[in-house]
């Protein structure tokens, strides 16, 4: 009787949870379409049919630019019409680009396609990844680079959203291990800073409650909220309409899940986990897994040349010894459930844990998607250089090569999509990270 009981009360979760994150996902492309056919109405009607436009400055290296790496769903400058992810943010310097990345395919995947981006050309997701995933190895081209002169001469600074800082790691992993063919000349030192907000450093207890197996990270279970993206994921994918993948694309372009490329058999497969990105695990969720994360660590290294600053966020409290959400209003309402079923996470007694000397109370804090400790600083396998900062002011100048944090009060989106959720709070934080990257020079550069 019990086992039936929570059986039909994730039933219940999995069904509000759907409704809230639809009707989310409805508000976003709503406000989208609304504000291009206001945009549209006002230039066709406006005084003088005209429209007043701040361009960027031209990014000849005298600047180096900072370049802003969406999360997960997120989308860069030119989708859903002039909708910003980070919410303007990129309007508070002159020399910021805000690249398109795929919102569901991998973090190597990402990385590979943010390289091409900004060098330009055709992107080239590798040989060997591409023939292990299932995938073609060339994508996207872009016949001009929108930063075509990066190298350790020409470097950048790059400030990451939620998974996108993973991303960013990657590349600049990529970029040590000159793993860009044509590219032999490439060093970590071609990023001058990395900015964390809410970086998915270290992956989330929230994989496994939309529905990633905590036993087998890369799979998931038959029936939750993750099933019901990868059915919708794929019909996207193959209905292929043009003019809806222009305003929004999940990235499985280099897949070929189209229906002229696999027909209804194909489809069959697809959707039946035969093949695809979800069949080959070659999609983002499997590296925010704690797990999934792990592999990904393994691999990358803390550079001594480069300035690291993470801002954790967090969204709960302790409550007589409980972890519990610190305010219903101060949590968004799609992340709300989420918060409450982190901070209570208890880790099955019959599976084996994360990993060896894992706590389920170090991960209780979460700001409804990752987890607090998960965004201070890259700490698994094994700890980076790290210093908690209390005060800003206290820490300069910063020492490259040390992953500095600060923990503010913060949901996951707070920062991003919506201004005025955030206040004079988007300001301050906005206009700091962007003050430090301007003062930042490589250590064989100060004058100290």
């Amino acid at each position: 009787m019990p086992k039936l009981f929570f059986r039909f009360l994730h039933i219940v979760e999995l069904f509000v949870s759907s409704i809230i994150h639809c009707l989310y996902g409805t508000y976003i492309l709503s406000t989208a379409v609304a504000s291009d056919l206001s945009q549209a109405l006002f230039n066709g009607f406006g005084p003088n049919n005209t429209r007043t436009a701040v361009n960027p400055a031209e990014l000849d290296g005298s600047v180096p630019p900072i370049v802003l790496v969406h999360g997960i769903f997120g989308f860069g400058k030119g989708r859903l019409g002039g909708l910003s992810y980070f919410a303007g943010a990129e309007k508070k310097d002159e020399h910021v680009l805000v690249p398109d990345l795929g919102s569901l395919t991998s973090v190597h995947d990402r990385a590979r396609e943010l390289f091409y981006y900004l060098k330009g050309g055709r992107v080239d997701y590798g040989e060997e990844h591409s023939r292990t995933f299932g995938h073609s190895q060339f994508g996207k081209i872009y016949e001009q680079g929108n930063y075509p002169i990066w190298d350790q001469h020409h470097p950048i600074h790059f400030v990451g959203h939620s998974a996108g800082v993973q991303v960013i790691r990657v590349l600049q992993q990529m970029l040590a291990d000159k793993a860009f063919k044509g590219y032999e000349n490439s060093s970590e030192d071609w990023i001058l800073s990395l900015t964390s907000l809410s970086g998915a450093l270290n992956g989330t207890t929230r994989t496994y409650f939309d529905g990633m197996q905590l036993e087998n990270w890369k799979q998931m279970r038959s029936i939750c909220l993750l099933q019901l993206l990868r059915v919708g994921a794929i019909f996207f994918d193959w209905l292929n309409l043009s003019w809806f993948k222009s305003y929004y694309n999940f990235g499985f372009d280099h897949f070929e899940m189209e229906w002229r490329k696999t027909g209804i058999s194909g489809l069959i497969d697809l959707l039946l986990g035969n093949t695809g990105p979800f069949a080959s695990g070659d999609w983002i969720l499997p590296d925010l897994t704690i797990q999934g994360s792990i592999k990904l660590n393994l691999a990358l290294r803390t550079f001594p040349n480069t300035y690291y600053f993470s801002y954790a966020t967090k969204r709960t409290k302790s409550f007589m010894g409980i972890t519990v959400p610190s305010s219903i209003f101060g949590v968004h309402p799609v992340l709300l459930i989420r918060a409450l079923q982190m901070s209570l996470w208890q880790t099955p007694a019959e599976l084996p844990l994360p990993y060896k000397g894992y706590k389920d109370e170090d991960w209780k804090d979460n700001d409804g998607a990752l987890n607090t400790i998960s965004m201070t600083h890259p700490r698994l396998p094994m700890e980076h250089p790290s210093h908690p900062v209390i005060d800003e002011s206290e820490c300069q100048p910063l020492q490259p090569g040390i992953w500095y944090y600060k923990i503010i009060e913060a949901d996951h989106i707070l920062f991003i999509i919506n201004r005025e959720r955030a206040g004079v709070q988007f300001d301050l934080l906005y206009d700091g990270i962007f003050q430090r990257c301007r003062k930042l020079t490589f250590p064989n550069q100060n004058s100290s």
